[in-house]
């Protein structure tokens, strides 16, 4: 894996987990009953997106460690997925020496 996959990795499951832990204890207008004219009851009051963003990226570093890993060293490879036999064979190191 390259750094640039690398990093694509680790935006896509930050922006995944973000969306995740976005709506966990969020405080809208109707919960505080102070809801602003024009707006609608469910706009969050009290978000903490700082500190969200902060447990998003300590859970995300710690899946992407495991999923870069499985990556890595191979535990799961795109042939343990294909159930089909749509993909073409193995070729081994022995056969591309000649």
């Amino acid at each position: 894996m390259g750094i640039t996959s690398a990093l694509v990795l680790f935006a896509v499951i930050w922006s995944m987990t973000f969306l995740i832990v976005l709506p966990i204890r969020v405080q809208t207008q109707g919960d505080l009953g102070e809801i602003v004219p024009g707006t609608h009851a469910g706009a969050p009051e009290v978000h903490n997106l700082r500190k969200k963003a902060w447990i998003t990226t300590g859970i995300s570093v710690v899946l992407w460690i495991v999923i870069a890993s499985i990556i890595l060293f191979e535990v799961i490879t795109v042939r343990d997925l294909d159930w089909f036999n749509r993909g073409a064979p193995a070729v081994s190191a022995s056969e591309t020496n000649g």
